[in-house]
């Protein structure tokens, strides 16, 4: 499956970092993840960290599928407003999905801790009304997660605009948002791992699975058998192939990525990540080199001839929608790409087994606009599920929601 489109940064700018050797012989293991992406690598570490046996094989380079393409903003703002999972699912479960979320990015900022080359910084986020329609549902998102303990502030039109030269009616500040190099973080996971005696191979296509009563068995393409008491299918937004009918609608999304600017011009947008109230959104964030990565343009392209011609395009209203925000700015485009990302009915995850695969064969869905820190709840709940302990997210977050 083709996942990306023109010059993702993170790949460009970080390269190849390491060649893991394909599998090219039988294997023995507890747990067999399939996929090297950022979901892989953090459900891999996790279960490694706490004494399984894990090996893990994906299909091309590593990071070379949606992660290369990912524009890694670490929010607990799931993509579905608190106020309307609380209408769906009851306030306690939503606040509960929104607490996780907020509990990951901290976490992931300690997983890559050893890491001082992976950009992850801490910084805030500003979630700014479009329209003068927006500002009433905005004021009470606000106040719903206010009430439940969330560090967030009101600004009204005045605030935004003299604190981030925003022209909007209103806004949303959290305290809590990171920023991260996924691939680089993928591969620095991986690298560890694997000089630890955890088994990574790359460029190893899985072909079939078969589950039975006490475990799985894997054949790849190049005719390698895997034996595992459990199979997580890691695999992004390819892994609904696995699944009749699927589960969610894989869709198109566009980013750029701007030569460095000086710090003095970016003012506040150094330590605040920004993204809008309309459908789809303009987003933006910063990097540590000064660069602001500028994303969205969303459509529901699922084809990727349509979505490589569509690159050029969507840079260009992409570069026209910031100007217009932020005039001051030298928006310069470096590198410009698109890709696949999928959208669940109500913006939450799946982790977990199927029914049509049974306990044994576990899916890590981390599908929506936050889903590194989707992936990063995950992992804690899928080691949970592998060593029979009941996880306070299990349902929420597992298929059996779906009816």
């Amino acid at each position: 499956m083709d996942l990306k489109s023109g010059y993702p940064f993170w790949a460009v700018r970080n390269g190849l970092m390491h060649a893991f050797p394909p599998l090219e012989k039988d294997l023995n293991c507890e747990v067999l993840v399939v996929g090297g992406g950022i979901s892989g690598a953090l459900i891999a570490d996790e279960l490694c960290a706490h004494g399984h046996d894990v090996a893990l094989i994906e299909q091309r380079d590593i990071g070379w599928g949606s992660t290369a393409a990912s524009t890694a903003l670490l929010q607990y703002e799931i993509d579905t407003h608190l106020i309307d999972l609380a209408q769906r699912y009851g306030e306690n479960a939503a606040v509960q999905a929104y607490q996780a979320c907020a509990e990951a990015i901290p976490a992931i900022c300690a997983v890559a801790a050893p890491f001082r080359d992976v950009d992850c910084h801490r910084m805030a986020s500003l979630y700014y009304a479009s329209k003068r329609g927006h500002q009433a549902v905005l004021a009470e998102e606000c106040a719903l997660r206010a009430k439940h303990g969330f560090d967030v502030r009101w600004l009204d039109s005045d605030s935004v605009a003299d604190e981030y030269g925003i022209r909007a009616p209103g806004a949303i500040l959290s305290a809590l948002a990171a920023r991260i190099d996924p691939y680089r973080l993928t591969y620095r996971l991986l690298m560890r791992l694997h000089k630890r005696g955890c088994g990574v191979y790359d460029r190893t296509v899985l072909d079939t699975l078969t589950p039975t009563a006490r475990g799985v068995t894997a054949t790849t393409l190049g005719g390698a058998r895997i034996r595992a008491r459990h199979v997580v299918l890691a695999t992004g937004y390819a892994g609904q192939r696995w699944l009749k009918p699927s589960v969610a609608r894989n869709r198109s999304s566009y980013a750029f990525i701007t030569d460095p600017i000086h710090p003095d011009l970016l003012g506040p947008l150094r330590e605040t990540m920004a993204w809008e109230s309309a459908r789809p959104y303009l987003y933006l964030r910063s990097t540590g080199e000064n660069r602001l990565l500028i994303g969205g343009e969303d459509d529901a392209i699922d084809l990727p001839a349509r979505r490589d011609r569509r690159v050029e395009s969507k840079t260009g209203k992409l570069l026209k929608k910031t100007a217009k925000l932020f005039p001051h700015l030298p928006l310069q485009p470096a590198f410009s790409w698109g890709g696949t990302f999928a959208e669940t009915h109500d913006g939450l995850p799946f982790f977990g087994p199927h029914p049509q695969w049974g306990p044994r064969v576990l899916f890590a869905m981390a599908y929506g606009g936050n889903g590194i820190t989707y992936s990063m709840i995950g992992a804690g709940l899928l080691r949970s599920r592998i060593e029979r302990r009941r996880h306070p997210l299990a349902e929420l977050f597992g298929f059996d929601r779906l009816g």
